[in-house]
């Protein structure tokens, strides 16, 4: 290959690597995201099931309360809680894939990088 040719597919690499890397720090920051809410939810089903059947019970919007029945808030809590392990799977998945192809584009850097010593070179002196 080229000097060029080399250079440009360099540059398509690194490009590639930033922006796999931006949207694995995005989907880690989903799942943390998603990890708090399932907690929040996990506490607040404990607490309701504490909580006798017949006891006024309400859920908050906004600044309002509203009285709403115990079996009412501990489907919503365990709806939230099923719908944030659902999505903290599916974003485990996505997170492998995307750790992956990371592992990938090192790899392509670095088989590029050794077959022209000259680009690894040339990089070296335009980070100083």
């Amino acid at each position: 290959m080229s000097d060029e040719a080399n250079q440009a597919a360099f540059k398509e690499l690194q490009e590639r690597m930033i922006e796999t890397t931006a949207k694995l720090k995005q989907v880690v920051n989903q799942m943390q995201l998603k990890e708090r809410e399932k907690k929040r939810a996990y506490l607040t089903l404990e607490e309701l099931k504490q909580v006798p059947d017949d006891a006024n019970t309400y859920k908050t919007i906004g600044k309002l309360f509203v009285l709403e029945p115990k079996l009412v808030l501990v489907d919503e809590q365990e709806k939230k809680l099923k719908d944030s392990d659902d999505a903290i799977s599916s974003l485990t998945t996505t997170k492998e894939i995307l750790e992956k192809q990371l592992g990938e584009t090192e790899t392509n850097i670095r088989e590029l990088l050794q077959q022209d010593p000259s680009l690894a070179q040339r990089i070296m002196n335009m980070a100083m």
